[in-house]
C-alpha cells in the first residue's frame, strides 16, 4: 500500500483534534524499582517542556494508570500533568488478566471523577496494553519476554474500556493499543486493529540485529516499519509510541550506541519526518535514574537537567530527500516459516520496538512482565531488553529482509502453529512497454528489459498521492491511500528517488493484478479506455488542487486500455538520485479506476523500480 510517512499523515492527523502531539515515554518506577512520585513526574514534565534546543515536548505517554506499589490507586502522574498542562496518552496494563484490567479501570474512573475535565481535557488517547501481542508470540515466549495477551483478549479489553468511560468526561476519547510493528503486520492480530481507534507503533532499528542496521540505515529501517504498519491499519491513525537510538550500551550487529548516533537518529527520524507531523512519543527523556541501564536511551543522563546530552535543536536538518536517506524497499515474494529459528528474519534478532513498557503498576510482581523490553523493564523508567521479532505466518512479503504477513480474514491457529507456511503463488502478469521516454528530465532513454516490472527487486513506492477533481477545481486534494483515475479525477504521485539510485536505471510501472490475486487490497474498474501519464515540472503537495497542478514537463503517454492481470512499463531512464519526481495520471476514454495502493501480494499501483 501507499507507505510513506507523508501519506500516512492523513490518518495520523485526523484523530481527536488538529493538534499533533510530541513528548516522551514515562514509566511508573525508577531503575531501582522505587515508585515515581508526583514531584518527580512534575520535574520530568517541566524538564521536557524546557529542554534546551527543543520545544513543544508537552505530552507524556504512560504505561499504567495505577500508582506503583498500590492495587488500584490512580497514578500521581495525573496531578503532575494537570499542574504542568502536559497532555497524556494514558496506558492501562493489559497483561495482568481481568482482575488487573479491572484495577486499571477502577483507578482511571476514580481519577476522572476526582479531576473531571482538568484531567480529561489533557487526554490524547487511552492505550489498552503495551506489546502484549508480541509477548505471546513464539519468539516472545522463547525469549522469556513476560506475560502477554492474545488479540481476542485485547480486543475485549478495548471494548470494556470504551464502556467504562462512556458517560464520563472522557467519553469519546480514542481507545487503542500499542505494540511492536511486527505484531501489527501479523494478520492473526487483525481483530485488535478492528477494535482500536488508533494504532500505537513501537520500532527500534537499533535492535534489528539480523539485518544491516548501522545508523546510516536507521531512517529507512524505521520508515519501512512505519509504512508496513500503515499498510495494514485500514486507514486508522498510526501513532509512533516508541522509538529512539541509545546513547550507550552494547553494539547490536552494526548498530552502535553513541551520542552522535542518537543525535543523527533524532535529526533524521524525529526532526526530518515525525515531529509536528505524526503524534510521537520518543523513547525517552530519562532512563538512567538512579542507575544507568544498558542500553540507555535517555536524552538526559542520571542527573535530571534541561541541558540534553546531545543537540535537540533540529538546526541544519534538511527535509530534502537528497540529504536524508529514502526508505526504499527491496521486496521478494517468498515462503515464510513460523519456526522460532526464522523469527529473526522478521527484521531483528530481538524484538523490534519496545521501550518503556511499564510492566504494570507493580514492576517485578507476579502479574507483571518483569524483564521484557526497554520500556517494559522500565515501567521502571529503565532498561530496554528486546526479544526476537514476532513470528509472522501465512502470506509473506519480504521487505528489506523484514517478513510482513497478512492473512485474509485473519490467520488461523493452525497457520500460526505450522512449522512452515505454504509458498505464496504469484502469477506472472504480461508486461507492456508503453514508452521508452525517460522517467526523469535529462535522463537518457534506455530499454526497460533489464529492470523487472514486478516488485522483485529494489523499488520506490509513492510517498504522496494527491487526487485532484476538475469539478471542484479549487479544493486541495490532501493525501490519499487510493489512486483514482476517472473522467473528473486524476491522481498525482510523488516519488523520492534515493541517493543510492545514482548510476542506476529507474522505470515507472503500473501493476494491476486480478482481483483473486490480491491479499489486502481491492479495486473497482469500469468503463473502457486507459490513462495518460505526465511528468510534472515540480512536485505536488497536500495543498495542490486541480487549478494549481504544476505544469507538465514531459508527457509520457500510457496504455490505450487497462485490464486486470497486467503490468505496464510507462517509462524508463537513468535515475536522478536525491530528487523528488511527480506524475499526474489522467483517464482516457471512459475509464473509471479506483484502487488501494498496496505492496502486499500481489502488488497494485504505481511504483518506480530500480536496478
Amino acid at each position: 500500500m501507499l507507505s510513506s510517512t507523508l501519506v500516512a499523515l492523513a490518518a495520523s492527523l485526523s484523530v481527536a483534534s488538529a493538534q499533533v502531539y510530541k513528548g516522551f515515554n514515562y514509566g511508573a518506577t525508577n531503575t531501582d524499582n522505587s515508585p515515581i512520585t508526583e514531584s518527580q513526574y512534575q520535574n520530568d514534565f517541566t524538564t521536557a517542556q524546557n529542554l534546551v534546543g527543543a520545544s513543544g515536548f508537552t505530552s507524556a505517554r504512560l504505561f499504567t494508570s495505577i500508582q506503583a506499589g498500590t492495587t488500584d490507586t490512580y497514578t500521581e502522574a495525573f496531578q503532575a500533568a494537570i499542574n504542568t498542562k502536559t497532555s497524556l496518552l494514558l496506558g492501562l496494563w493489559g497483561s495482568s488478566g481481568e482482575a488487573g484490567l479491572s484495577n486499571e479501570i477502577t483507578a482511571l474512573q476514580a481519577a476522572i471523577k476526582n479531576f473531571g475535565s482538568s484531567l480529561t481535557d489533557l487526554i490524547v488517547g487511552i492505550s489498552v496494553g503495551s506489546e502484549d501481542l508480541y509477548r505471546i508470540s513464539p519468539t516472545g515466549i522463547e525469549n522469556m519476554s513476560g506475560i502477554g495477551a492474545g488479540p481476542d483478549i485485547i480486543s475485549n479489553y478495548i471494548g470494556q474500556v470504551k464502556s467504562a468511560i462512556a458517560g464520563t468526561a472522557a467519553n469519546g476519547k480514542p481507545v487503542g493499543h500499542v505494540d511492536t510493528w511486527t505484531a501489527w503486520v501479523n494478520g492473526s492480530n487483525d481483530a485488535v486493529i478492528a477494535a482500536a481507534d488508533f494504532i500505537g507503533m513501537d520500532a527500534y532499528p537499533y535492535f534489528q540485529n539480523t539485518m544491516t542496521n548501522p545508523i546510516e540505515d536507521g531512517y529507512s529501517l524505521f520508515f519501512d516499519a512505519y509504512d508496513a504498519t500503515v499498510s495494514v491499519a485500514g486507514g486508522k491513525p498510526v501513532w509512533v509510541t516508541e522509538t529512539g537510538w541509545p546513547v550507550s550500551g552494547a553494539t547490536e550487529n552494526q548498530a552502535v550506541p553513541s551520542l552522535q548516533n542518537a543525535k543523527t537518529y533524532w535529526d533524521q527520524v524525529g526532526c526530518g519526518r515525525l515531529f509536528g507531523q505524526v503524534n510521537t512519543w520518543w523513547y525517552t527523556l530519562q532512563d538512567a535514574f538512579p542507575t544507568t541501564p544498558s542500553p540507555s536511551f535517555g536524552v538526559v543522563g542520571t542527573t535530571l537537567s534541561d541541558t540534553p546530552l546531545y543537540d535537540l535543536s533540529c538546526s541544519g536538518v534538511s527535509s530534502s530527500v537528497s540529504d536524508i536517506p529514502s526508505a526504499s524497499v527491496t521486496a521478494a515474494i517468498e515462503s515464510a516459516t513460523a519456526a522460532s529459528a526464522q523469527a529473526g528474519n522478521v527484521g531483528t534478532g530481538q524484538k523490534i520496538g519496545s521501550g518503556s513498557e511499564a510492566q504494570g503498576p507493580n514492576a517485578g510482581s507476579a502479574s507483571s512482565p518483569a524483564g521484557t523490553s526497554p520500556a517494559a523493564q522500565q515501567q521502571t523508567s529503565g532498561t530496554k531488553t528486546q526479544a526476537p521479532a514476532q513470528v509472522l505466518e501465512s502470506t509473506a512479503l519480504s521487505t528489506k529482509g523484514v517478513t510482513i504477513t497478512s492473512c485474509p480474514g485473519g490467520c488461523s491457529k493452525e497457520s500460526q502453529q505450522q512449522t512452515e507456511a505454504p509458498t505464496v503463488p504469484v502469477a506472472t502478469a504480461p508486461t507492456t512497454l508503453i514508452t521508452k521516454t525517460s522517467v526523469l528530465p535529462s535522463a537518457s532513454a534506455v530499454s526497460a528489459s533489464s529492470c523487472p516490472a514486478s516488485l522483485s527487486g529494489t523499488y520506490e513506492y509513492p510517498h504522496l498521492i494527491v487526487p485532484v477533481d476538475k469539478t471542484r477545481p479549487d479544493k486541495a486534494g490532501g493525501t490519499s491511500y487510493n489512486g483514482t483515475i476517472s473522467s473528473t479525477i486524476s491522481s498525482i504521485f510523488n516519488f523520492d528517488i534515493p541517493q543510492t539510485g545514482s548510476g542506476k536505471t529507474c522505470i515507472l510501472v503500473f501493476l494491476l493484478p486480478q482481483r483473486d490475486q490480491l491479499t489486502t487490497s481491492a479495486f473497482s474498474l469500469s468503463g473502457s479506455g486507459g490513462f495518460d501519464v505526465a511528468q510534472l515540472s515540480s512536485p505536488a503537495t497536500e495543498q495542490t488542487s486541480y487549478n494549481t497542478v504544476p505544469s507538465v514537463s514531459s508527457d509520457l503517454g500510457g496504455p490505450e486500455s487497462v485490464t486486470p492481470g497486467n503490468e505496464y512499463v510507462i517509462a524508463s531512464g537513468s535515475c536522478v538520485a536525491g530528487q523528488r519526481v511527480s506524475y499526474e495520471v489522467t483517464a482516457t476514454g471512459s475509464l473509471d479506476l479506483n484502487y488501494f495502493q498496496d505492496f502486499n501480494p500481489s502488488p497494485i499501483g504505481f511504483y518506480v523500480t530500480v536496478c
